[in-house]
């Protein structure tokens, strides 16, 4: 990323961020003369292809191993030298997939409420920068192998710094309207999620056939709260039936009293884009699609 003051225009991978009027700030660049560079220093490899897969914090319950490739050519492996005592480190990281930033965002967690981005983890940020502690499990060479963390496959990270659990740990301080979202998810879910026997054979069917489960997450959402929300990518398709979006796919449901029914299991994308080759590089799980709509080639 390259900040030029002269044009006020930040830029990363042809993506351009708004544009900002310096005015009397611009002597406090001093010694930066004009502009500010950012390189990254290396990408992830993750499991996490869609936003859907990366939780909104890493669940370390759970077994999962990323490589943080560092480039080559720079010298790096001299810069990991003494990391491996640390059991965890910092990753500076860059939301690489976002094109613009909003001041207020509603949080994924939580009632349907639009809070100021700085109050928030959102992606959609000014400056799209993302924070994350991880595991480090071990270097080997340029390559950090990493524990669950939040990144999807392909993030470029900027910097890598030390956890340090006397100075980066402070549990006793006030967490604001996170800690009210936080005590109401402390309680049991209100909602049972169930599948219908069409929606079971079409899960089993892409876990057998494609390694795609994405149940477990979706289970987790819809027992909380299935009503309609626009980050959940919960929306409402008629009188009876709500649709939520689950990355490259999307889930039907039905709500009886306290009790979710996912009825079926529909591809994320139209037909016109799953064959079209001008997208066939940049949609997820094409091909798993295409052979769902083989076998389901319109809902029942």
């Amino acid at each position: 990323m390259v900040w030029d003051p002269g044009d006020s225009e930040a830029k990363f991978q042809g993506q351009s961020l708004p544009r900002f009027d310096l005015g009397g700030f611009a002597p406090l660049l001093g010694g930066l003369a004009n502009e500010l560079t950012l390189h990254p220093i290396g990408f992830i490899r993750t499991q996490k292809q869609v936003k859907f897969q990366a939780r909104h914090q890493p669940q370390e319950i759970e077994a999962e191993r990323n490589v943080l490739e560092l480039l080559p050519g720079a010298n790096y492996e001299q810069a990991l030298q003494d990391l491996a005592g640390f059991s965890r480190v910092w990753l500076v990281w860059w939301f690489h997939r976002n094109t613009d930033w909003r001041p207020r965002v509603m949080p994924p967690r939580g009632p349907a409420k639009r809070r100021g981005v700085f109050a928030t983890r959102s992606p959609h940020r000014p400056n799209p920068l993302g924070l994350t502690p991880v595991q480090l499990i071990e270097i080997k060479g340029r390559k950090l192998i990493l524990g669950p963390c939040d990144l999807v496959d392909g993030t470029p990270v900027f910097d890598i710094k030390p956890y340090i659990p006397a100075y980066d740990a402070f549990p006793g301080e006030s967490a604001g309207w996170i800690a009210e979202v936080d005590a109401a998810l402390a309680v049991p879910p209100k909602f049972t999620v169930v599948f219908s026997p069409l929606a079971e054979k079409q899960a089993e069917w892409l876990q057998a056939e494609w390694q795609v489960d994405f149940r477990s997450r979706l289970v987790e959402l819809l027992a909380r709260d299935p009503s309609p929300h626009r980050t959940r990518r919960i929306t409402r398709r008629d009188d009876r039936e709500f649709l939520i979006g689950c990355g490259a796919w999307r889930a039907g449901f039905t709500v009886t009293d306290n009790v979710v029914t996912v009825q079926v299991i529909e591809p994320g994308y139209p037909q016109r884009f799953l064959h079209d080759p001008a997208k066939r590089n940049g949609l997820p799980d094409r091909d798993a699609q295409l052979a769902f709509l083989e076998v389901w080639p319109e809902r029942p």
